[in-house]
């Protein structure tokens, strides 16, 4: 039986840095030329809501929101380990997130991915995130999708 925990931390936990620089080794061979634009969007140092996945004791995923305006809050670095995949723990990580955003006093939640992550793109859309016109600053950003999803 394998231990799965979530823990609650900000953008400067040591283990939260790690797996976002896994990120973003990844997105930088997806995003390729690109990734310099998207990567300004992702400092991860101010991020004061972010969700770590434990397995057996080792971080394996993450996630985090960020306040966008008044009413919306946007999912940012969200990240399995290829490792952990396909076991349920984007989804339980997502559900967090969002029960995280209800507590802080949001409805509605947005996120952006890159139309090259394709698993992201159907993860969101399997989440019960619909499509949405893209938001600053992804407006006119060919590769972005956006979705947007309204909470309870």
């Amino acid at each position: 039986m394998q231990d799965l925990k979530f823990i609650r931390c900000t953008g400067n936990t040591p283990d939260f840095i790690d797996l976002v620089h896994q990120l973003d080794h990844y997105l930088a061979i997806v995003d390729g030329e690109e990734h310099a634009f998207y990567n300004q969007y992702n400092g991860s140092s101010d991020l004061e809501y972010c969700l770590l996945a434990y397995l057996n004791d080792k971080p394996v995923a993450c996630g985090a929101i960020r306040p966008f305006d008044g009413e919306r809050i946007e999912i940012k670095r969200m990240f399995t380990l290829p490792s952990a995949r396909k076991k349920g723990l984007a989804q339980q990580l997502i559900s967090g997130l969002e029960k995280w955003a209800e507590e802080l006093g949001f409805n509605r939640v947005i996120l952006e991915t890159g139309k090259r992550q394709e698993d992201a793109v159907r993860f969101y859309l399997k989440a019960g995130y619909l499509q949405t016109v893209n938001y600053p600053p992804y407006e006119g950003v060919d590769n972005s999708v956006c979705f947007e999803k309204l909470l309870k």
